[in-house]
């Protein structure tokens, strides 16, 4: 029997039984990049880790509609409701309009993505094609009396719905010590009081990304998007909404109050946040510098590395933890995670290469049977649990174990019996390839293996082993690969495969 699905819900601070809004279906919106740069290592962990979640809510039956946007809109600077554009800032600098700095950055997430074998969510929504839904919503919350316009911007009063919510349900802060730890900034004087937030700005006019609304030409505040996104697509109150430990203080918090005061619902019934990846004992980021980009760990061009890393060793290092654990960044850690991927991707290989034998005179040894279909059920129990998959990889290994004694012959695919040994090999593949969603990676150069078969085909011709040199020529040209006898040696060119 599989046990029941306990997820940790951040909005009650413990682990309960997973009740979707509408079985079957499940709704769930994780936020996504702001587009201004190239993804980097916490980008990955946040995407690999709801992909897992994604993949085995499928895996489990449901219907799943995953809505993941894209940050197009150039924000202030977090919740400072100051600072710079972002994206604006990037396109001064590389001469481009803010849009062209949006495509651009958007394909190379979506590459970045591919390579890490992270799945399309069923949508994936830009924040600047909702600009009416932000407004819609912003100007229900006002009709609600939970928002102000100030100078062509609009906030949101905290002070108004501390009055009938609790401001800090989701996050744990406390109000008085928000305000005693809030930093007087330039046009403050806007706002009712310190703890306010914008909903929407009035745009300078060194502002490049402007739209109209009811209050004159702006822009959205940073927390509008995604509830007004998420509503749209998944209705006022949803199963799951994921992010990173980061965004739970004042995003998550600000989306929370922002959906009860317009629609009365905490948004999601379900929050999810992944922790975040250290180094050096210091959170990684953009805004502190220390950020890896996946383009420089593929290619091991930042100065920390000191060697290239694969998509999927970086795959199997963020899924070792636990999504809710932090995870610490380090060369040794990634090349312990490359090894891990190669025993896995291995043992599968060796699996599907074994084929079942009875066993002579001894029949199925119950025993055996009966620790591999329990350790087929532990991945299940490992998942169940709040997404697990620092345990379910723990169980894997352990079924590893007793894959190489299949092959080593020390263990007889008979002592398990067909059923089992089949369950064995369904449950190892399914958890290895659907639910962790690894994958193949080759690093075997195609022009290198044609240079040492060319070697060897040279060779035959010199030996005058005629029948040899024949079956390679055939081989070869049924791949759509063609030989050719030169005075300066043998060549090979492109031609058609033999079907």
């Amino acid at each position: 029997m599989r046990s029941e699905l306990k997820v940790y819900n951040t909005l009650t601070r413990q682990k309960e039984g997973f009740l979707p809004m509408c079985p079957p279906r499940v709704g769930m919106y994780v936020c996504g990049p702001t587009v201004y740069g190239r993804a980097h290592l916490g980008h990955a962990r946040s995407a690999i880790n709801f992909d897992v979640v994604f993949r085995y809510l499928k895996h489990l039956g449901y219907q799943v509609r995953y809505v993941r946007n894209i940050t197009d809109v150039g924000h202030l600077e977090r919740d400072a409701d100051e600072g710079a554009d972002k994206i604006a800032q990037q396109a001064r600098i590389e001469a481009l309009e803010p849009m062209e700095v949006v495509q651009r950055y958007t394909n190379s997430y979506r590459q970045d993505m591919t390579l890490l074998n992270v799945q399309s969510p069923s949508i994936e929504p830009c924040a600047s094609g909702h600009i009416p839904e932000q407004v819609a919503m912003i100007e229900q919350i006002m009709r609600a009396g939970f928002g102000y316009e100030s100078h062509g911007s609009v906030y949101f009063d905290v002070e108004a719905y501390r009055k009938v919510y609790h401001y800090g349900k989701l996050s744990g802060r406390v109000v008085e010590e928000l305000i005693a730890g809030t930093r007087l900034l330039s046009g403050q004087q806007e706002k009712r009081n310190q703890l306010d937030f914008a909903l929407w700005k009035k745009a300078t006019p060194a502002h490049l990304m402007r739209w109209p609304s009811p209050w004159g030409e702006g822009f959205p505040g940073w927390h509008i998007e995604c509830s007004a996104i998420a509503t749209k697509y998944l209705g006022p109150q949803f199963d799951i909404h994921g992010g990173g430990m980061d965004l739970l203080f004042p995003h998550h918090e600000c989306e929370c109050a922002q959906a009860q005061a317009a629609y009365r619902t905490e948004l999601a019934k379900y929050w999810l946040h992944n922790n975040l990846i250290t180094i050096d004992g210091q959170k990684m980021g953009k805004s502190l510098g220390n950020a890896i980009t996946l383009e420089q760990l593929f290619h091991g061009t930042h100065p920390l590395l000191d060697q290239a890393h694969s998509p999927m060793t970086l795959r199997f290092f963020i899924l070792q933890a636990h999504y809710r654990s932090m995870l610490s960044f380090s060369n040794e850690a990634l090349r312990a995670a490359q090894s891990g991927y190669f025993k896995l991707m291995n043992g599968l290989k060796v699996l599907n290469e074994l084929p079942y034998t009875e066993s002579n005179d001894v029949g199925i040894e119950q025993t055996i049977a009966a620790r591999v279909e329990h350790g087929c059920t532990r991945c299940y129990e490992a998942m169940n649990d709040d997404f697990n998959t620092t345990q379910m990889i723990a169980t894997l290994f352990d079924l590893l174990k007793t894959i190489h004694a299949l092959k080593s012959g020390q263990l007889s695919p008979g002592l398990l019996g067909p059923t089992v040994f089949e369950h064995l090999k369904n449950t190892y593949s399914t958890f290895v390839l659907d639910i962790l969603g690894l994958q193949q990676e080759s690093r075997v150069s195609v022009t290198a293996l044609l240079d040492i078969l060319l070697e060897l085909y040279s060779q035959a011709k010199a030996q005058k082993q005629y029948s040899q040199v024949d079956a390679i020529r055939v081989k070869l040209r049924a791949l759509g690969v063609a030989l050719q006898d030169m005075p300066t040696g043998v060549q090979w060119s492109y031609g058609y495969a033999v079907t």
